[in-house]
């Protein structure tokens, strides 16, 4: 005979372990030796009040329940390789998209990484992107200022990505009608400019002037029909497949039509401009592309 209040032992038991359960699995799990190994690698220029890391591909820039590492989980090890076991934590200044390599700024004290960030809500710092993209854009060389909005795309694999949400329309007739701009949209402007062609493919320099999700992969995709190569989400509207390729990138990449779902995003933060207020020359901050970029593109 069970003993009085065992049932709701056992359920009070079962429910404390499923918590458990789930705390244990939004924990970031700690640094494997191999990456740490690798942190150092990732430092690019480090003074008194800034680090500035290359980040590679598919490291998330902040945590979450089903992030096990990311920039900021590796921030202690980090500012104790370089700094000493004393090394007061550093800060991530802003995020950059876990599938995006590049330029991550870094800050050694709270009050430096709010100088970047205010910078950045001012919109006075300049990021230069580099994109090995699908096409080339015409005109070649111009700035995209279509608003954007995330929306639920519609058929059986239903999923959230940034649309287009653009002022102006044409009517049937050819005439040009200004569109009802959603509440919900962001202002959105990109400049752009083709360094290069080869194979069906481009290399474009983009220089963000608003710092909307996903903006840089959102216009190239839906405004100038130039996706960003690698980038499977936004090469199709309604639904989720890997990137189609041209017959002539395909041989030039070495590869078959399978094999284009592993082809990583082209998408490089390749340089920040930070400036000063004392009158002298702004901080000039440079990442390598990874080896799948050209070294060199301008």
């Amino acid at each position: 005979m069970a003993a009085p209040g065992g049932g709701r032992g056992a359920r009070l038991l079962a429910e404390r372990v499923r918590a458990e359960k789930l705390r244990a699995g939004r924990r970031e799990a700690p640094p494997p030796h191999a990456v740490l190994r690798q942190l150092r690698g990732w430092v690019v220029q480090s003074d008194p009040e800034l680090v500035l890391i290359n980040k590679p591909h598919g490291l998330s820039t902040h945590g979450g329940p089903s992030v096990q590492q990311s920039v900021t989980s590796l921030l202690p090890p980090l500012a104790q390789m370089l700094f000493g076991r004393d090394a007061e934590p550093l800060r991530v200044c802003h995020r950059l998209d876990k599938d995006t390599t590049g330029a991550v700024i870094l800050a050694r004290s709270a009050e430096a990484a709010e100088r970047v960030q205010r910078l950045m809500r001012e919109r006075r710092i300049h990021r230069v992107y580099w994109a090995v993209c699908l096409g080339v854009p015409a005109p070649q060389e111009g700035i995209v200022d279509i608003p954007i909005i995330e929306r639920e795309t519609p058929g059986p694999q239903r999923h959230y990505k940034m649309s287009l949400c653009p002022r102006f329309r044409v009517a049937s007739d050819g005439s040009v009608i200004r569109s009802r701009i959603s509440g919900s949209a962001h202002e959105a402007v990109t400049q752009y400019r083709t360094l290069g062609k080869s194979s069906g493919a481009s290399l474009l320099e983009l220089q963000p002037l608003t710092g909307v999700k996903h903006q840089l992969r959102a216009h190239l995709a839906l405004a100038l029909n130039c996706p960003v190569l690698g980038d499977h989400k936004y090469s199709h509207w309604g639904r989720l497949a890997p990137q189609k390729l041209p017959q002539p990138l395909l041989h030039a990449l070495s590869v078959t039509p399978p094999q284009t779902r592993s082809i990583l995003l082209h998408l490089h933060a390749a340089q920040i401009t930070l400036p000063l207020s004392d009158g002298r020359d702004p901080i000039i901050l440079r990442c390598a592309p990874p080896q799948t970029l050209p070294a060199d593109p301008t």
